[in-house]
């Protein structure tokens, strides 16, 4: 079934659902049918966008540390500086999602994202890295809305935890496996053959989107003024400022977990991520419908404490098993707590605020993992891995302490009855 499109005063296209409909996709409400072709088709593409982007994560502090020299510090400027770029756009994401035809956006954003890969083979210089990371940020910050959102869109309401948790773990394993196999390319071929497969990867993401079909949705465009809460989820923002404590780890892991296993004597330290990987895979495929049933602030709890005790064991326990037992800690924590938090932003915003909602989501991520990538460099610089590490096992306890005293209250102060989001 085709996306029907009109076009308003400002020339711009937005989907129409047609009178009488409910839509959730190219299946109704009424089955809530899951495994639909085009949730399929979202989350195949979403793992070769995410594997993409991933397999350069590890590989860049590497090249930067081996190839040109560069100290720690000036390592974490230029990881944080797609983060940066990120910040910038994901507010605006969330309002171009919510406002315009959400398939063409989708397919602009991950073609731009994917040509900026070609810069790579031209970085020699940390200046250049630097606005290259910057620029690629932006489009990623798009493409990474707009696919959440449209796979929210297709998702049934009555599974949504469930269908966040299934299609957010395309991206988790991406971001644990994707690294592993990115350095063994690095190793074995250098870095311009790892930016070939990076655009490989990519090019088959956009050949697979181009098949999926978009909800259609009301076209409301006309009657939503523009203000603060169209490009940001203003009543969420105390649930942004406890994820900060948790996104802080993620962001040190990405920068810095193979030169630690380095450092202390793990022979491939990627490995790490494989560890990571199985972690996430195992909660996130099965704490997303403990979340539909209710268990949402019980499993919030377990994942951050999950997250503290990971770190802990990571900064302390040198050992390659404690290394991998301390690896699959995290990611079990952080496969659980990434579709119970974005429920709780899709929960509270309605289904014309959708985008903004998943851009919320995604900005606290952003935020906290770039000031994990830059307060975790100056930690390194200045007392060592194990310090560094030891932070951020104490930043997900506080965090958790945040959860309890705060968020959760604010989370049942504002959520919205699945039935009146329709």
């Amino acid at each position: 079934m085709g996306v029907q499109v009109e076009t308003t005063k400002g020339g711009a296209a937005c989907e129409v659902r047609p009178a009488g409909k409910q839509g959730s996709g190219a299946t109704g409400q009424a089955t809530a049918k899951l495994w639909n072709r085009d949730f399929i088709i979202a989350g195949v593409a979403y793992f070769l966008v995410a594997c993409s982007f991933s397999l350069l994560m590890p590989t860049i502090p590497i090249f930067l540390s081996e190839e040109l020299g560069v100290e720690p510090t000036r390592i974490g400027v230029v990881l944080s500086s797609y983060v940066l770029a990120l910040l910038l756009v994901r507010p605006f994401s969330g309002y171009l999602v919510d406002v315009y035809a959400r398939k063409p956006l989708l397919l602009l954003s991950t073609a731009l994202f994917v040509a900026v890969f070609a810069g790579y083979y031209f970085a020699y210089t940390v200046l250049f890295f630097v606005l290259l990371r910057f620029v690629h940020g932006l489009f990623w910050g798009i493409a990474t809305v707009s696919a959440n959102t449209v796979a929210i869109d297709i998702i049934p309401s009555s599974r949504r935890a469930e269908g966040v948790g299934y299609f957010g773990v395309n991206m988790n394993l991406a971001m644990a496996i994707a690294p592993y196999f990115g350095v063994q390319i690095y190793e074995a071929s250098g870095f311009g053959m790892l930016v070939t497969a990076a655009l490989a990867m990519g090019f088959l993401a956009i050949a697979t989107w181009a098949f999926i079909r978009v909800p259609k949705r009301p076209c409301n465009r006309d009657h939503a003024p523009v203000s603060l809460d169209r490009f940001i989820l203003v009543k969420a923002l105390p649930i942004l400022f406890n994820q900060l404590f948790l996104a802080f780890g993620w962001g040190t892991l990405v920068a810095f977990a193979v030169l630690y296993g380095n450092e202390v004597g793990i022979p491939n330290a990627g490995i790490f991520f494989l560890f990571l990987a199985g972690g996430v895979v195992l909660s996130r495929v099965t704490s997303g419908k403990l979340v539909d049933r209710g268990y949402l602030h019980a499993l919030m709890v377990g994942a951050m404490l999950l997250i503290g005790i990971g770190f802990t064991g990571f900064a302390l326990l040198h050992d390659i098993r404690w290394f991998c037992a301390s690896a699959l800690l995290i990611g079990l924590g952080y496969g659980t707590l990434f579709p119970a938090l974005q429920t709780i932003y899709v929960n509270m915003a309605p289904s014309s605020q959708r985008g903004t909602a998943n851009s919320t989501y995604l900005t606290g991520f952003d935020l906290g993992i770039s000031i994990g990538m830059l307060l975790g460099a100056w930690l390194v610089d200045q007392y060592g891995y194990t310090v560094m590490f030891l932070a951020t096992g104490t930043l997900a306890v506080i965090g958790l302490a945040i959860y309890w005293a705060s968020s959760r209250q604010v989370y049942e102060r504002y959520r919205l009855d699945r039935a009146a989001e329709q």
